[in-house]
């Protein structure tokens, strides 16, 4: 594994951070920080000013193709453009998901015609995407998707019924992508459907879940009779599972990486709140485990940085090897135990908020919403199922135990 950077890889490395510099050193400066997790109801309308502006100067979708306007950069430069995109404390973008999900599921499995009428929108940010496949009985067990969709008569039109939960950002997004069973009587991953759905119409319903952040980003989506193009499939109808797992795998790596840059920052937060409190020379144990976490953060960039050189030298392992699931394990247990500490250095004063509403300070919005690091993205029991039954090559755990 040689993670040394090229010369161009440096100078790549000085352009971005000196652009972020002089942008956020002007009119978008207010914004730095905002969105971040827990917060993502905060100043929506100029953080897609802000990522407007980016796609303007050549900067959103920057790992896509040349040939599908993107800047075509290597993973390494990928790494480095959010590493220094969260490094400069950049608002959080509005556009995740078409960006970093759909948008490459797109370029892998659409069709031109998709790709045509898309891509340059996603791009662009003038429309934004939200992800439709958690169900009530279908989190974890994403294979129990209930949502339906069929064929009209005449075949020019999917029509939807069903309902998705925890659906990201879908009070302001245009479009969902959703797994629906297309095939009736048909179980588990077969005769499921990746279909392409506009939000903006009657059979739509989005109503916003209240957080313990206070914040709503997650959402329930109920479909009832909404419709979409029937060439609005991604995929052959029926095999949509496939394309579903596609998408998921380009959830994990670079922009996940990028996390780190964050978690030191807020470790940063939380080593002079220590400090201030008097509590690295008082308590001991307490400045322990924030060492134990320093070091330990340096551990999981250097394995997410391991696994994404298998895929940058060719061995597209990082599924079969489980190295995907092992870095979602890692930071997800670590990212809470921060979040733990944080609140022990607080001490009593963590369980008050300030002033007459719910104003949570960073780190008890850090602590709260952490705790969802272990479930949301893959929970810990699947990450380890994983591990245990493609990797190890352990029994099935059985259903229903």
């Amino acid at each position: 594994m040689d993670l040394r950077y090229s010369d161009a890889d440096l100078a790549f490395r000085a352009e971005i951070r000196g652009w972020l510099a002089e942008q956020l050193d002007g009119e978008w400066g207010e914004l730095r920080g905002l969105g971040g997790p827990g917060r993502d109801h905060e100043a929506i309308d100029e953080r897609l000013a802000w990522n407007r502006h980016l796609a303007a100067h050549g900067w959103t979708c920057v790992g896509w193709p040349t040939e599908h306007g993107g800047r075509g950069l290597s993973l390494w430069q990928q790494v480095i453009f959010r590493e220094e995109y969260a490094r400069a404390n950049a608002p959080h973008g509005v556009n995740h998901l078409g960006e970093t999900l759909l948008g490459p599921t797109l370029i892998a499995f659409g069709t031109p015609e998709q790709q045509a009428r898309f891509l340059p929108r996603i791009l662009a940010v003038e429309e934004l995407w939200a992800q439709g496949y958690s169900e009530p009985a279908a989190g974890s067990d994403l294979a129990n998707v209930q949502t339906r969709a069929r064929l009209t008569d005449d075949g020019s039109q999917w029509v939807v019924d069903g309902q998705k939960v925890w659906t990201s950002n879908a009070h302001f997004s245009q479009w969902v992508f959703v797994i629906a069973r297309t095939e009736p009587g048909s179980q588990r991953h077969r005769g499921l459907s990746f279909l392409l759905v506009p939000l903006d119409q009657d059979g739509v319903e989005v109503r916003p879940i209240e957080q313990l952040t206070g914040g709503s980003e997650f959402n329930e989506v109920f479909f009832t009779g909404a419709t979409t193009d029937a060439d609005l499939v991604v995929g052959e109808p029926g095999q949509g599972w496939g394309v579903a797992m596609g998408l998921l795998g380009f959830e994990r790596g670079v922009s996940t990486l990028a996390q780190t840059v964050d978690y030191a920052r807020e470790l940063d937060a939380v080593i002079a709140l220590a400090r201030e409190h008097h509590a690295l020379d008082e308590q001991p144990v307490l400045r322990d485990r924030l060492a134990e976490l320093k070091v330990e953060l340096e551990v999981i960039r250097a394995q997410g940085l391991r696994g994404l050189s298998t895929v940058a030298g060719g061995d597209d392992s990082s599924a079969g090897g489980g190295a995907g699931s092992i870095f979602k394990l890692v930071w997800a247990n670590w990212h809470q135990r921060l979040g733990e500490v944080a609140m022990q250095v607080m001490g009593q004063s963590g369980l008050l908020t300030r002033g007459d509403d719910y104003d949570l300070d960073e780190f008890q919005r850090l602590f709260l919403f952490s705790r969802a690091d272990t479930i949301y993205g893959g929970s810990d029991e699947v990450q380890k199922n994983i591990l245990a039954e493609r990797v190890l090559g352990l029994p099935r755990e059985p259903k229903g135990a």
